[in-house]
């Protein structure tokens, strides 16, 4: 018997319900546009659903979705079609209507990558330093100085309008 069989419909469509719209932000933060967001969504959710891991509670889940979407979104933008693409091409089809946007929420979507996941994940998510650590498999201290220099390249590309407790 499969291992994906361990769980039942009911089970996987609560999990869905409860972190897809994180999982949709995460992937949208790479991919920038809601066609490749959405096949990224579905990639992880069907991962979840082969590999059915066991956690031992849902901020564990959470977080293993959330990685599991880093990943995906990372191989994805590594691929030879996707070279070859002009994302900036695509831009005009992302509306408001599928994610609220704000100038500094903007600004933060068009940091470097490492910047950028881990700046959504403190603030937007609000995980810790520590926790952002162990998901991203990285000491704390770098993720410290990821949102360091981060919060850096915010304050100087948003001036007055940068506000570091949102």
């Amino acid at each position: 018997m499969s291992e994906s069989l361990l769980r039942t419909d009911k089970e996987l469509s609560e999990i869905y319900d409860r972190h897809i719209g994180t999982v949709y932000r995460v992937c949208f933060a790479y991919m920038k546009n809601p066609a490749d967001t959405e096949d990224a969504v579905e990639d992880t959710f069907l991962q979840f659903i082969r590999k059915a891991p066991a956690f031992e509670s849902e901020e564990n889940e959470k977080a293993w979705l959330i990685k599991t979407a880093s990943n995906i979104c990372k191989n994805m933008l590594r691929h030879w079609w996707r070279k070859r693409e002009d994302i900036e091409a695509h831009n005009e089809l992302i509306s408001t209507d599928v994610i609220e946007t704000d100038g500094v929420f903007q600004a933060v979507m068009e940091l470097p990558v490492k910047y950028k996941t881990v700046v959504y994940l403190y603030y937007y998510e609000g995980y810790t330093s520590a926790e952002i650590a162990g998901m991203l498999k990285k000491p704390p201290s770098t993720v410290r100085n990821y949102l360091h220099d981060a919060r850096a390249i915010l304050k100087e590309k948003l001036g007055d309008d940068f506000d570091e407790e949102r």
